[in-house]
C-alpha cells in the first residue's frame, strides 16, 4: 500500500513543483520553470499535459511580463506535447487570455502563437474553436483583446464555410470602425494579410470600403498604415479596377496633410509602381513622384530621393527617356544642393545609377555636372556617396571621360584641410582603385596615396598605411614590389624620425600581404638597418616590426639575421626599447 501511495505522490510531483516554482518571489527561477515546460509535458504525457498542465497555465496569467513572454512563446511550439493536431484546441485556453494582457510584446507573441496553432488546426476544428475565440476577441471590452484579434483573422478564414467567412468580414468591418485609435490601427495593419485571401468579389464590395475608410481615419498613425494596403490591394486587383477603386485614396494619401504619410507614401513608392502598372505609373505616379521631390517636409523628400534610381528603371522603356528628362531630372538637379545633407546623402547614394539608364551623352551632358557639383559638397557624406558608386559611371562614359572630370575634384577632395576629409577619401581608395583599374590608379592615383604617408597627421598616415595593404591586396604583390615597397623603403632614410616610424608601420601590414619571399627579400634587410637609428622610439618599433612580420619570413632567417638584432636591442640603455625587444624574444620563441 505505501508503495502504490508514494507511486501516486511521484505522478503528482511535476506539477507541484511547477506550482511551487511559479509561486516562488524570484521571477529568474518562475521564467527557468516555464522554459522548462515541455520537459514537464514530455515527463507528464500528453493526457496529464491536457487535463492538468494546460488548465493549470491558464489559470496562472498573472504574472510578470517577462514570465507571460516565454510562456506564450512556449505554446506555440506545444501541439505535438498535447497530443498532435486533433487536440490543438486544447492550446487556445491560456493562449487567449495571454492575448488580452496589457503587456503589447506578450500579446503580439500569444498572437503569433495562436497563429502557429491555427494552422495545425482541421477546419471543422477552426469552425468549433478557433473562431469563437476570435469572435471573442474581436468583440472584448478591452482595446487590447480588440487589437489582438486583428492578427487572426487572416489564417483561418480561407478554412471556414461561406457564412463563417461572412461573419469574419462583418467582425473585422467592426474593428476597422473601432472607437478606439490603437484597434483601427491593428486592423489597418492586417488588412493586407486579409486581402491576400479573400475572395475577390468580396475584396472589392467589403474590404476596399474598409480601406477608403482607414485612409481616410482622423489618425494619421492610421492612415499611414493604409498606405501598405495600398500595396497588396491594387497587387490583387485587375488593371482596369485600380484606377477606379484604388487611385483615388493614393492620390489622397500622396497630399496628405501629414509628412508621416507622405513618408510612407514615398518609402513605398516603388513597390506602389510596380503594382498600378506602367500607364498609371506614367499618368499619376510621374506627378506625384515630383511632389515627393519637391516636398516642404526633409525626410519626405529624403525617402523620395532614395527611390529615384529605383522608379526611373521601372519606368516603362518606351517614354523611360523623356519621363526622367522632362520630369524626373529638374526636380534631381534642386535635390543637389537641397539645405537638408540627409536629402543631399540620400540622392547621392544613388544618382550615379541614373547613368546606365540614360546612355552617355545625357550622363555627359547633364549628369556629370551634378556629380562634379556633389563631389564638393560642404558634407563628406555626400562626396563619399558619388565616390563609392562611381563604377556606375564608368561603364557607361569611360575612364577617359571620368578622368578629365572627376579627378581633379578627387584630387581636391584628397588634399582637403580638414584631415577627416582626407581620411575618408583613403577609405574609398581601394575601392576607387578597383574601379578605375591598375593602369589609371598608377598613372592619376598612386603618388597621392604615398603623399598620404607624409601627412602631418598621425591618423591620416594611419589610414594610409592600411590602405597600402589592401592595395596590395586587391593588385597583388609583384605590383607591390615594383611600385609601393621601392618609395616605402626610401622613407627608413628621410630625416624626420615620423616618416622613418611610417616605413616601419607600412613593413608590417605589408608583411603580411607580401607574404614571405618579399618580406624576407626586401623589407627585412630594411628594418635591421633601422635598429641603430638614433630615437629611441624607432627603435623601438623595430622590435615591435620584428615581431610582427618574424611569422611571415622565411624562419631560416630568425636565427642568424633577426635575433641578434633583438639581442642588441634587449641590452638597449632605453627602457622601453629593452621591454620591446624582451617582448619580441619571447614572442619569436613561442614560433619556434
Amino acid at each position: 500500500m505505501a508503495a502504490s501511495d508514494s507511486a501516486g505522490d511521484d505522478s503528482l510531483y511535476p506539477i507541484a513543483v511547477l506550482i511551487d516554482e511559479l509561486k516562488n518571489e524570484d521571477v529568474q527561477l518562475r521564467l527557468n520553470s516555464i522554459k522548462k515546460l515541455s520537459t514537464i509535458a514530455l515527463a507528464l504525457g500528453v493526457e496529464r499535459t491536457r487535463s492538468e498542465l494546460i488548465p493549470f497555465l491558464t489559470e496562472t496569467i498573472y504574472d510578470e511580463d517577462e514570465v507571460l513572454l516565454a510562456l506564450a512563446e512556449q505554446l506555440g511550439n506545444f501541439t505535438t506535447l498535447v497530443g498532435g493536431p486533433e487536440y490543438a484546441y486544447c492550446l487556445l485556453p491560456p493562449l487567449e487570455s495571454l492575448a488580452t494582457v496589457e503587456e503589447t510584446v506578450v500579446r503580439e507573441k500569444a498572437v503569433e502563437s495562436l497563429r502557429t496553432v491555427a494552422q495545425q488546426h482541421s477546419p471543422a476544428d477552426l469552425e468549433q474553436h478557433f473562431v469563437p475565440l476570435l469572435q471573442r476577441l474581436a468583440a472584448g471590452d478591452w482595446f487590447t483583446s480588440r487589437t489582438s484579434a486583428c492578427g487572426l483573422f487572416s489564417v483561418c478564414y480561407s478554412r471556414v464555410s461561406p457564412s463563417m467567412k461572412e461573419n469574419l468580414r462583418s467582425h473585422f468591418r467592426a474593428l476597422c470602425q473601432d472607437d478606439t485609435p490603437m484597434v483601427r490601427r491593428a486592423a489597418a495593419s492586417k488588412l493586407s494579410e486579409l486581402a491576400q485571401v479573400v475572395e475577390l468579389e468580396y475584396l472589392k464590395s467589403d474590404l476596399i470600403p474598409m480601406f477608403v475608410n482607414l485612409a481616410q481615419d482622423e489618425q494619421d498613425s492610421v492612415r499611414l498604415l493604409a498606405v501598405d494596403a495600398c500595396v497588396s490591394i491594387a497587387n490583387l486587383l485587375p488593371q482596369e479596377d485600380v484606377e477606379q477603386l484604388v487611385m483615388p485614396t493614393l492620390r489622397q494619401c500622396t497630399g496628405d496633410n501629414s509628412w508621416r504619410v507622405r513618408y510612407m507614401v514615398a518609402e513605398k513608392f516603388t513597390e506602389l509602381q510596380k503594382a498600378v502598372g506602367p500607364d498609371i505609373t506614367r499618368t499619376d505616379l510621374v506627378p506625384a513622384f515630383q511632389s515627393l521631390l519637391k516636398d516642404s517636409e526633409a525626410e519626405v523628400r529624403a525617402a523620395a530621393a532614395n527611390k529615384v534610381k529605383d522608379f526611373c528603371q521601372n519606368l516603362d522603356k518606351a517614354h523611360q527617356e523623356s519621363l526622367i528628362m522632362n520630369n524626373i531630372l529638374p526636380c534631381v538637379k534642386d535635390l543637389v544642393s537641397d539645405p537638408n545633407q540627409h536629402v543631399k546623402s540620400a540622392l547621392a547614394s544613388v544618382i550615379m545609377g541614373l547613368s546606365p539608364i540614360l546612355g552617355r551623352q545625357n550622363t555627359v551632358d547633364h549628369l556629370l555636372p551634378l556629380f562634379l557639383s556633389q563631389l564638393k559638397d560642404e558634407c563628406p557624406e555626400v562626396r563619399l556617396n558619388i565616390i563609392s558608386n562611381l563604377d556606375c559611371v564608368n561603364e557607361v562614359i569611360g575612364i577617359q571621360q571620368l578622368s578629365q572630370s572627376l579627378l581633379p575634384a578627387i584630387v581636391e577632395l584628397a588634399e582637403d584641410s580638414k584631415w577627416r576629409v582626407r581620411s575618408a577619401i583613403i577609405e574609398y581608395m581601394p575601392l576607387l582603385a578597383g574601379q578605375l583599374g591598375q593602369e589609371f590608379f598608377d598613372e592619376k592615383l598612386n603618388s597621392l596615396c604615398m603623399t598620404w604617408l607624409m601627412d602631418h597627421v598621425f591618423a591620416i598616415r594611419e589610414a594610409a598605411t592600411l590602405n597600402l595593404k589592401k592595395l596590395v591586396e586587391q593588385f597583388g604583390s609583384e605590383w607591390a614590389e615594383n611600385t609601393i615597397i621601392p618609395k616605402v623603403l626610401a622613407m627608413s632614410r628621410d630625416q624626420n624620425y615620423l616618416y622613418r616610424m611610417t616605413c616601419l608601420f607600412c613593413i608590417n601590414v605589408l608583411a603580411e600581404a607580401c607574404g614571405t619571399d618579399i618580406t624576407t627579400r626586401l623589407l627585412l634587410p630594411t628594418v635591421l638597418s633601422m635598429a641603430g637609428d638614433k630615437v629611441a622610439n624607432v627603435r623601438f618599433n623595430v622590435a615591435k616590426t620584428l615581431q610582427k612580420i618574424s611569422p611571415h619570413l622565411d624562419q631560416a632567417v630568425i636565427q642568424p639575421q633577426v635575433k641578434p638584432i633583438l639581442d642588441k636591442l634587449n641590452a638597449d640603455p632605453d627602457i622601453d626599447v629593452k621591454y620591446s625587444a624582451s617582448e619580441a624574444i619571447a614572442g619569436i620563441a613561442g614560433l619556434g
